[in-house]
């Protein structure tokens, strides 16, 4: 990953999404941030130029969070992540134990 500030990443995802922390999930390929947003069953993704949309899957063919990050893996591949299911719960882990 790059030197890319993720708190710069953060903000515009948050303009966005309705949950006031979305979820850090990763850096795709393409150098462009995802955050997901449990509330809004939605994902901001800010790209390397600080351009960032919303993706609520309801508008999409996927049903669930591990389908877009399946989705992205195939289009971009990921360079930092994804950090969901058995991942997170493991970087929780070892946070804790740390």
């Amino acid at each position: 990953m790059s030197s890319r500030c993720l708190v710069c990443t953060e903000r515009p995802a948050r303009e966005l999404l309705t949950q006031g922390r979305p979820l850090f999930l990763g850096v795709d390929g393409e150098g462009a941030a995802h955050y997901w947003d449990s509330y809004e069953f939605a994902v901001a993704v800010v790209a390397a130029d600080g351009e960032a949309e919303k993706v609520e899957l309801a508008e999409t063919s996927f049903e669930t969070l591990s389908e877009w990050c399946e989705y992205t893996r195939g289009e971009r591949g990921w360079d930092v992540g994804p950090h969901v299911g058995r991942l997170l719960v493991g970087d929780l882990v070892q946070g804790v134990e740390a």
